[in-house]
């Protein structure tokens, strides 16, 4: 069995068991990464070195009986987060110099729990986009098909699990950068309930490392199965210690059922604003197929729901509205002429990005009343339902495509195309309102891509979608070695979630 593919959980075991040493498997990691990520082009800021040395350490540790949740375990990281002397440039080739003397905090949550960090992650330029390509590090490829994209701005942590180069994997979800990639390459990833897990140090090159409350951004696990999403979860969740004065711990409600039979679900899987392709509706269709039979009551409409439309426009709007902060004064001029040729009645989710970029304080405030009234409805919603199941995006993972005009670029949903950003809105149902979403996987294309689903739970309760997460994994199988890498490395590993 190679054991780049083992799960975060059962390396622990073996670790704590005297069966391998952190050192063997962070050398293990070392190889196939130096072996296979020339074409997959994941890791793209190695410190082999580094997690050398800290391999060792572990080891001591592990003789000493040090019981640590993640010691020993070889794990891959965001290259936004900050890494003591390591380039912080979330590929934007004006910063390819800077880097922080200081480790982000969730990079210091890791570490304090034993990780070995082997190195970090490729992302887009300012992690705005949902491929993995810049000019400092080149394009990051997905290990089912290089001919397409990982996913984005967590693509390299993504693609870093399905290939093998470590156990887990740290990134952030703005528009579903958790999500995507995890869909996009057949592995898991949560985006936490916002606010969940401390963020300081994922910052902007050169911006201060400082606690801040973001609006809609959250830092979250990736994994390659659902166990591993809450390990990891448990290491990173908690406020900044620097906002209490001492590091503080959180304490989650466990989740709400432990038997697919207790769980009460709505299944989304058309969005009036966008198409949702075959083979997405084919991944929502097996989950329901599991729920179904595993005796979840399970309903196709609620009245509790609130109103997609209104939530998609109006997350447009917040998401656009802080992602021109940094943007150029001419080039805010140059949107303002193109929002005052909009017509009233346009309603498209082009012209709420539009008009999301050049919003007003005054009508930010009132966008943002709007989003409390969809978060009391989903307070409502959750008092009837424990979880809601829909799609990620609407397709699977999307041939690579460099268009440096974003909004130009389109997106071919069963032939038919659609604005490339339009994808987001099922990103945006958990990220507008705040709620915890984990994304898993749920089978294959009939081209043999992964298809993969998000489990939207209550806020502050993301054990509930998690545990979800693993009653499904049970059923319908999780995590799959793509075909290529599985080649590569020998017979498949059988893994948690296997069925036969």
């Amino acid at each position: 069995m190679d054991r780049n593919f083992l799960s975060a959980e059962a390396i622990s075991a073996s670790l704590r068991a005297g069966e391998v040493t952190s050192v063997e498997l962070t050398d293990e990691a070392i190889a196939r990464i130096e072996r296979d990520d020339e074409t997959i082009n994941a890791i793209c800021v190695p410190d082999f070195d580094r997690a050398r040395a800290a391999a060792r350490d572990a080891d001591r540790a592990l003789a000493r009986g040090e019981e640590r949740p993640l010691l020993g375990i070889p794990v891959t990281v965001k290259e936004s987060f900050n890494i003591a002397g390591l380039p912080t440039t979330w590929g934007m080739p004006a910063h390819r110099d800077h880097v922080p003397d200081e480790d982000a905090v969730q990079v210091s949550r890791l570490k304090a729990a034993g990780a070995v960090v082997l190195g970090k992650t490729n992302v887009p330029v300012g992690l705005q986009d949902w491929q993995s390509f810049n000019g400092i590090y080149g394009t990051t490829n997905n290990p089912w098909d290089r001919s397409r994209t990982p996913g984005g701005s967590s693509g390299g942590s993504a693609a870093a699990l399905a290939a093998g180069f470590g156990a887990l994997s740290i990134g952030s979800d703005l528009a579903g950068s958790l999500r995507a990639p995890a869909h996009f390459c057949g592995v898991y990833g949560h985006k936490p309930t916002l606010g969940l897990a401390a963020s300081r140090g994922m910052v902007l090159p050169g911006a201060p490392a400082l606690p801040t409350e973001l609006d809609l951004a959250v830092v979250g696990p990736m994994a390659r199965t659902a166990r591993d999403l809450t390990l990891l979860l448990d290491v990173m969740a908690g406020p900044d210690p620097l906002t209490f004065g001492v590091a503080h711990q959180v304490t989650l409600p466990p989740a709400r059922h432990d038997r697919l039979r207790d769980f009460r679900v709505l299944v989304l899987d058309e969005h009036p604003l966008i198409a949702t392709g075959a083979a997405v509706r084919a991944g929502v269709a097996r989950v329901v197929e599991a729920l179904v039979k595993g005796g979840a009551r399970v309903e196709r409409a609620s009245p509790l729901l609130p109103d997609l439309t209104e939530a998609a426009l109006l997350y447009m709007q917040l998401l656009c509205s802080g992602s021109v902060a940094h943007f150029p004064v001419e080039a805010i001029e140059q949107v303002r002429a193109r929002v005052a040729r909009l017509g009233a009645e346009d309603r498209s989710l082009a012209a709420a990005r539009l008009r999301g970029m050049v919003l007003s304080h005054r009508e930010w405030i009132e966008v943002n009343g709007r989003r409390e009234v969809h978060r009391h409805g989903w307070r409502q919603f959750f008092a009837e339902f424990d979880a809601v199941v829909c799609p990620v995006s609407p397709t699977p993972a999307f041939p690579h495509d460099r268009d440096p005009d974003l909004l130009e670029r389109r997106i071919d949903i069963d032939g038919v195309e659609w604005q490339f950003f339009d994808q987001l809105v099922w990103a945006g149902l958990a990220t507008m309102p705040g709620l915890p979403a984990t994304a898993v996987p749920a089978g294959l294309s009939p081209v043999g891509l992964p298809v993969g689903v998000q489990l939207i739970g209550p806020m502050h309760e993301d054990r509930t979608p998690l545990l979800l997460a693993e009653l499904l994994e049970r059923e319908i199988g999780g995590f799959r070695v793509p075909k290529a890498a599985a080649v590569a490395c020998g017979p498949r590993p059988t893994l948690p979630g296997d069925q036969g």
